[in-house]
């Protein structure tokens, strides 16, 4: 009975990786190496301070025509993200000129994609453009510095509402 059981399983994952493209087995993809790429001049396009002040806070947004857009903040790419037009001289048409979102982790200055991202809402912890939101790679990182700074909740991308830009803001 196991020499039946050992030959299945030797079968079928000879017929799998035969079976694969190019007789390979598929590999996890590769995590894609970002760059923030400013210097001393480029400025946040939504509150107009410079980004290379404090690194941890830095977010950007690349479009497909190669054009790159900085933030001083995530809660300052939220607001463009979510209302592009307000900057119409930029010339983001929608969600579909957007080739990359990049924001920084906020432990280890790690880049990463936002929609991949966990954001931390209502800590003590504030960017240069007040209160915000905090980047982190994973929810682990995020719930730790939640419980040791305040923080209220943990949010996904998709999570982030133009109500809680507004109200982060003081808009409401």
């Amino acid at each position: 009975m196991i020499k039946r059981i050992l030959v299945g399983l030797l079968l079928s994952s000879i017929f799998a990786f035969a079976g694969s493209e190019h007789g390979h087995l598929p590999l996890p993809k590769a995590a894609k190496n970002y760059v923030m790429d400013y210097d001393k001049n480029t400025e946040c396009v939504v509150r107009h301070l410079k980004v290379y002040k404090d690194p941890k806070w830095a977010a950007k947004i690349e479009l497909n025509n190669g054009k790159k857009i900085y933030f001083s903040s995530p809660k300052s790419m939220f607001e463009f993200y979510q209302r592009p037009g307000k900057w119409y001289y930029i010339g983001v048409k929608n969600e579909h000129d957007f080739k990359d979102i990049i924001v920084t982790d906020y432990n280890n200055l790690k880049l990463i994609n936002a929609k991949e991202a966990f954001y931390v809402y209502g800590s003590r912890a504030t960017s240069p453009s007040g209160d915000d939101l905090v980047v982190f790679e994973n929810r682990e990182d995020a719930a730790e510095f939640a419980k040791n700074y305040n923080g209220k909740r943990i949010m996904t991308f998709e999570q982030v509402s133009p109500s809680l830009i507004n109200l982060i803001n003081g808009r409401i």
